[in-house]
């Protein structure tokens, strides 16, 4: 039995579910596997603890160099690439390692065979066991561009003959879909926040379009619930348990511990769970298809992303990340806007955007976004060679019992290879439209949004759209001042680009060990990318020992500690009311965010 734990955004709780189902479970005699396939940010071996046994380092075949004696510069590489990995500028190649795919493409079209290829590491999987507890975890390399979904797959092959936990990245793009796909049961983790019921709906939407049939878990129940009941409602969602709003469960998780072992008033909690849980996933439950809530409607300007330009001048960007979600970044990012005001925002959180909700545009303009292609094979012209299958590096190709190639959609990346290769003709491929991207106007300044399609590869592809679509105003309204970014939380592809070039990068973490675990690894990133970077504390006053650990982290790659902010119920009441914390009670808090802004601002004055 596979029990994937997953959720629309971060923060909600997902981990701290799923460790805590975990640990039940193997108390209650069961054969537990725990695989965390949020491999950007695993956060799972915090809480369980397991004692590694050994390392495995993943690899994939990929494009290491250009050999420039053999380049003729006739730019075939850059024009088969769709994830702008690969550039021609002034009849010289450049490869930019952090976007490619390693689909093949550029090896197969080259005519001088001048692209070199070699094994690329893209993570590890690291094994091991937490008591009873079989725990396996993907670490995926920094600044490695779209490789987790891979690096998930192989994961997956160690799902244990009992119960599996799937601890699933958040969110709705590739990485989320890879983990959920094939579980017997998807258990969505929410909170009754805006930002956690908008996201939900996304979450929903994706799990419905694979073949899944989600159920909720409703974290920090007490809290104003009335719109996330009426969704569940609506969408005829079953609620399988709740665990209550309780500062004191936020201390035991700040520190590593497990609830259910420390607290033992919430264990009945997760009791109800795991019984209604496991009688889901053991049922035949048909996927509720018509109730899918389109993101949007198709229309206006297809765009794509534009091809990297290294000599191309951007505005001064400052991108608002932080490793892990529910740290409060995009809160912090609408108060920055507020303060900045008039002037440019992006939204780049692609797949979970929520900055909408606080700072209500009004759309001016809008098209679809093309990001990649759909694939499919005309089985009239298919000689059943199975070049194609052969050539594609994403499994995404099946061959069914009578000798016939169809496309696994889900599994598909829109590279193109099989189109390359294909002597018959057979392969079909058009424009496939993966979002929505828009230019608005709110009351603090315009701002470029998009926002993803369900269960869509590309996410990197639209963050990219979106800066430039931001870096276009800029020049067209002559706008001073810098573009703010809402970017995302992670390591992975759509991170990167949101980080890649910016002025200054700054990174919103709590003191819990989950917070200074993926503080570290979105400062590896910075640094990787040369970006400089500065870190501001939110619920500084959750843990003490924690925060000061983060101020000697910060210090010690020398990156700026911004400010701290205390444990404040008024964000979550300021969400509520669709308002940013000053505009709502800035209290205590607001002189600290302003302070912290006036902080950013002079330091990027200096050169």
């Amino acid at each position: 039995m596979k029990i994937a734990i997953s959720s629309g955004k971060g923060g909600t709780g997902k981990t701290f579910i799923a460790t805590n189902l975990a640990a039940l479970l193997a108390q209650r005699g069961r054969g537990v596997v725990y695989l965390d396939c949020d491999v950007e940010e695993p956060n799972g071996h915090l809480f369980l603890k397991p004692e590694t046994e050994r390392t495995e380092r993943m690899t994939v075949p990929a494009p290491v160099s250009i050999d420039a004696d053999k380049c003729i510069g006739c730019g075939r590489c850059a024009e088969v690439c769709h994830y702008n990995a690969i550039a021609v500028v002034k009849d010289k190649v450049l490869l930019f390692d952090e976007l490619c795919h390693a689909c093949g493409a550029c090896s197969i079209v080259c005519p001088e065979g001048a692209i070199i290829e070699g094994d690329k590491e893209i993570g590890q999987i690291k094994h091991g066991r937490s008591g009873d507890i079989g725990f396996h975890y993907g670490l995926l390399k920094t600044a490695v561009g779209g490789m987790s979904p891979r690096l998930i797959a192989a994961l997956k092959k160690y799902a244990g003959d009992d119960i599996t936990i799937l601890d699933s990245p958040p969110g709705t793009a590739c990485s989320a879909v890879e983990t959920v796909a094939g579980a017997d049961l998807c258990l969505l983790v929410a909170d009754p926040t805006p930002f956690a019921v908008h996201d939900l709906k996304l979450a929903v939407n994706m799990c419905r379009q694979i073949g899944q049939e989600p159920a909720v878990v409703v974290n920090r129940a007490g809290l104003d619930d009335a719109e996330l009941s009426q969704y569940c409602r609506r969408a005829q969602l079953e609620v399988v348990g709740e665990i209550p709003d309780s500062r004191q469960i936020a201390e035991v998780y700040s520190v590593g511990d497990l609830v259910v072992e420390k607290l033992p008033e919430i264990r009945p909690y997760f009791e109800k769970i795991i019984e209604r849980a496991q009688a889901l996933a053991a049922a035949e439950r048909p996927v509720k298809t018509d109730l899918i809530e389109p993101l949007f409607r198709p229309g206006g300007e297809r765009s794509r992303a534009r091809k990297p330009d290294p000599t191309a001048k951007r505005p001064e960007e400052v991108v608002i990340i932080s490793g892990k979600g529910g740290t409060g970044k995009t809160s912090l990012a609408a108060c920055f806007a507020q303060l900045a005001a008039p002037g440019l925002v992006s939204d780049c959180d692609v797949d979970a955007a929520d900055l909408h909700l606080v700072l209500d545009p009004q759309v001016q303009e809008e098209g679809d976004f093309v990001g990649g292609v759909t694939v499919e094979i005309d089985q009239e012209k298919c000689t059943r060679c199975g070049k194609c299958r052969e050539s594609c590096r994403f499994d995404a190709i099946t061959r069914t019992d009578d000798g016939r190639y169809l496309v696994d959609q889900v599994a598909c990346e829109g590279c193109g290879v099989c189109e390359l290769v294909c002597e018959d003709d057979a392969v079909k491929i058009e424009d496939d439209i993966n979002g929505k991207w828009f230019v608005s106007e709110t009351r603090f300044g315009p701002m470029s949004p998009a926002i993803l399609g369900h269960a869509e590869e590309n996410s990197g592809r639209l963050v990219t759209l979106v800066r430039d679509l931001a870096a276009d105003l800029t020049t067209a309204a002559r706008q001073p001042g810098n573009v703010l970014i809402d970017g995302l939380p992670g390591t992975g592809c759509p991170v990167i680009a949101s980080v890649s070039g910016v002025r200054y990068a700054v990174i919103v973490t709590e003191p819990t060990v989950s917070g200074l675990h993926d503080l570290r690894r979105i400062l590896d990133l910075t640094r990787h990318f040369r970006v400089r970077a500065g870190v501001i504390v939110n619920k500084a006053d959750l843990n003490q020992e924690m925060t000061e650990k983060i101020r000697t982290e910060t210090e010690g790659v020398g990156a700026d500690l911004l400010g701290e902010i205390a444990y404040d119920d008024n964000f979550t009441q300021a969400q509520m009311k669709h308002k940013t914390l000053l505009e709502y009670d800035g209290g205590e808090t607001g002189p600290v965010i302003a302070s912290i802004w006036e902080k950013i601002t002079k330091l990027l004055k200096k050169p």
